[in-house]
C-alpha cells in the first residue's frame, strides 16, 4: 500500500524554499552550540626549553618542584601546551 501526498497551491519552488528555510534554522542553531574539539598538542622537554628561552637542566627543575607535570611513554618526556600556559603566572611588577 502506498500513499500519495499532493500539496495544494503550492508551488515546487515554494515547497523548496520553505524546506531550505527550516532546514537554515536548524543548522544554524547546531552552529551556535557546535565547539569543535582541538587535539591535545604534546611538546618534549626541548620543545619547551625552546618556547621559554630556557636550558633542558631548567625545565628539569621545573618538573621537581611540581611546576611542570611532565607525562610520558617509555624514556620520552611530554608536557601538554595547555598545562604549560596554564602554568604561567601573573606577575605583580
Amino acid at each position: 500500500m502506498s500513499a500519495t501526498v499532493q500539496f495544494v497551491a503550492t508551488s515546487p519552488q515554494d515547497l523548496k524554499n520553505e524546506i531550505t528555510a527550516d532546514v537554515k534554522v536548524v543548522l544554524d542553531d547546531f552552529l551556535k552550540h557546535f565547539a569543535p574539539v582541538q587535539p591535545k598538542e604534546y611538546l618534549t622537554r626541548s620543545d619547551v626549553a625552546k618556547m621559554f628561552s630556557v636550558d633542558i637542566s631548567t625545565v628539569h627543575n621545573w618538573c621537581k618542584s611540581k611546576r611542570l607535570n611532565p607525562l610520558g611513554i617509555g624514556s620520552r618526556v611530554y608536557f601538554l601546551r595547555s598545562e604549560i600556559e596554564a602554568s604561567l603566572q601573573p606577575l605583580n611588577v
